[in-house]
């Protein structure tokens, strides 16, 4: 007999304080009451816009990387191409922007791969994952003051197996991303993902 499927409820929320707000970030501190009549107080939630991020995939089997310095981890990380996406429009528009303003590559094939949560507990908002195929380099990259950006392309292949062996570390939510890349694959069958694959 099947085990029958029970909804948690939503927490029930009492109180809602805003204490920061600035382009990147808000912060809102709830008074909840949990469904066992427990009340939190304060709940910190960290309100932020979508994120976006691709896999672009150049017709030779490379695949294009940023490297950038992340202040919060106090590392420089060599990591998918992503940004925050702001303003009107479709997240795979940000995403061919934000691609070819960071790297000056572009595509004509872009495949949604999915989006989930960037982190549930904290967060409000969702990661929104593309493929890039068959990508070239068409600009130079037009960085923002912010922005000190080196791009890399690496054969794909090698780049799977760093991953796989643990040599290269990656952001948790661009694992995700591979992760929705392999499930495409396996879908499509298409001869350029073959790699991941193996």
């Amino acid at each position: 007999m099947a085990e029958e499927h029970k909804t948690v409820p939503p927490w029930k929320v009492l109180e809602s304080k805003y204490s920061y707000r600035d382009r990147w970030l808000t912060l809102r501190s709830d008074t909840v009451e949990l469904p066992n009549g427990r009340v939190l107080s304060p709940f910190h939630v960290i309100e932020q816009p979508d994120w976006s991020t691709a896999i672009a995939l150049t017709w030779d089997g490379n695949v294009v990387l940023v490297e950038e310095y992340r202040h919060g981890a106090a590392e420089t990380v060599i990591e998918l191409p992503s940004g925050i996406i702001e303003g009107p429009g479709e997240p795979v528009e940000h995403m061919k922007r934000e691609l070819l303003e960071e790297t000056g590559f572009a595509s004509d094939e872009w495949h949604p791969l999915g989006s989930f949560f960037a982190n549930a507990p904290r967060l409000n908002n969702r990661v929104h994952c593309f493929v890039a195929l068959d990508a070239r380099k068409v600009a130079e990259p037009k960085l923002e003051d912010s922005e000190v950006i080196v791009t890399h392309e690496v054969p794909f292949d090698r780049f799977l197996q760093e991953l796989r062996d643990g040599s290269r570390t990656f952001h948790g939510f661009q694992v995700g991303t591979m992760w929705l890349l392999h499930t495409f694959a396996r879908r499509t069958r298409d001869e350029r993902l073959a790699a991941i694959l193996s």
